[in-house]
């Protein structure tokens, strides 16, 4: 994939009605350097990792909570005490290792083409606000999830994955109402041309829709998205206010810097296009094309399907001394260490196997939501749309297809293109 980015420097034919040259440059420098970090950071993460398990980082850490949860008052038989204080060092260590990696990210590859928006204040305070939020939810979680293994008898992978499934139910259900609220602003969309339209076109499929809102993202990254969420008759459709030509901070005129907000930069130098009216709701219809067709459900289903057969190859597993002791633990079998080895690391080629069955499934899901849209009449406007938003977030449309068949979660551009061609003419 990186030789096509350092070779194709012209647009090629089939691009020419689309994508201009200059477009096109942008892209490919900004995929290019965004390849360029993914390999340094990912071979660093190899590294850090390969090193942690050949010098014993596992074990010793292990006793270093012993010993913090010792002072504290909490011997060796408080395993749960020792697990949680385990799980805190090790995320806060994970966060202190990818914090320069974040940094160069944003302040310098998001900088560099543009899309960074925030301002280094905003960042540092941003990154303590999800270790909080991140902490105050995996803690009590994580100790819940011990004591129902411990309790739970010999069919205690039915409980720990009952448990599982009704805690991801719940946190879907609250994330937008109020974990998302506070890392972002959400307004209601004003009454308008474009909520009536909305509504409408809710009301034509059935689907249940009871507010929509726009996310201030402008503040924070000029990417673009939209995304629906909620369960049974109680659906909210929330927009980027950079999906939205009228309503995007980066198409509003230049502000005084003296009046400015200390959290948000409005860089005007490198004005993004959004999309108007009709084209956002070509891509609502495609977002609500994955409702209508159970795209959401069975992604529900096999995320549990998967999840339930993971706690049950776990309950056959955790039993076996030779995988603790191959990672250091030879005299305990620590609950919250035999979910590490077994879910990170004895899992990990399934994991990758699916994976990749998971991304092409979502391709066709993606293709079906877009046949969806095209049901609604909204093949042109989506087929303008798709153009828009790949020019605004610089997305490369020429890829290795073997590396394309690998990661993308989304069919190219010019599949999706061609196959609303046809519709579009019509």
């Amino acid at each position: 994939q990186r030789r096509v980015y350092r070779t194709t420097t012209h647009v090629p034919w089939e691009l020419g009605q689309i994508m201009d040259s200059e477009t096109f440059e942008k892209s490919r420098l900004y995929q290019l350097d965004k390849s360029t970090f993914s390999f340094w950071s990912g071979l660093y993460s190899e590294v850090e990792g390969t090193m942690i398990l050949v010098c014993g980082g596992i074990p010793f850490l292990w006793n270093q909570s012993g010993q913090i949860s010792g002072h504290a008052g909490f011997g060796p038989e408080y395993e749960i005490v020792q697990s949680l204080v385990f799980l805190l060092l090790a995320t806060l260590f994970s966060a202190l290792t990818g914090l320069p990696w974040s940094l160069y990210n944003t302040f310098v590859i998001e900088e560099k083409h543009g899309f960074n928006q925030q301002t280094l204040g905003f960042f540092f305070k941003d990154a303590i606000k999800k270790f909080i939020v991140t902490q105050c939810i995996l803690l009590p979680v994580t100790s819940l999830l011990l004591y129902i293994i411990k309790i739970g008898g010999d069919y205690f992978f039915i409980y720990a994955w009952l448990f599982t499934l009704v805690v991801s139910l719940v946190l879907v259900t609250i994330y937008a109402d109020y974990i998302a609220p506070l890392f972002d602003k959400f307004i209601p969309l004003p009454e308008g041309e474009l909520k009536q339209q909305i509504e409408t076109m809710a009301k034509s499929i059935d689907f249940p829709l009871t507010k929509v809102y726009v996310v201030e993202g402008s503040k924070r990254s000029s990417h673009s998205n939209a995304y629906f969420y909620g369960f049974f008759k109680n659906k909210r459709i929330v927009l980027f206010d950079t999906l939205l030509e009228d309503y995007s901070a980066l198409n509003k005129e230049p502000v005084e810097e003296e009046g400015e907000n200390e959290e948000t930069k409005l860089k005007t130098k490198n004005k993004k296009q959004g999309c108007k009216n009709e084209e956002v709701l070509a891509v609502l219809g495609h977002e609500l094309g994955h409702w209508k067709l159970g795209h959401t459900i069975k992604n529900i289903i096999i995320s549990q399907m998967n999840s339930f057969l993971c706690f049950f190859l776990f309950a056959v597993l955790i039993g076996r001394k030779e995988l603790f002791a191959a990672f250091g633990f030879y005299e305990t079998q620590p609950t919250l260490i035999g979910l590490m080895i077994i879910f990170q690391f004895i899992f990990s080629p399934y994991n990758e196997i699916l994976s990749f069955c998971l991304t092409v499934l979502s391709r066709r899901f993606e293709f079906q939501a877009d046949a969806f849209a095209k049901e609604l009449g909204k093949a042109k406007d989506l087929y303008s749309a798709l153009i828009k938003l790949n020019k605004d977030n610089l997305g490369f449309p020429v890829s290795d297809w073997i590396f394309s068949m690998w990661h993308y979660s989304h069919p190219p551009l010019l599949e999706r293109l061609q196959a609303l061609k046809d519709a579009k003419q019509e």
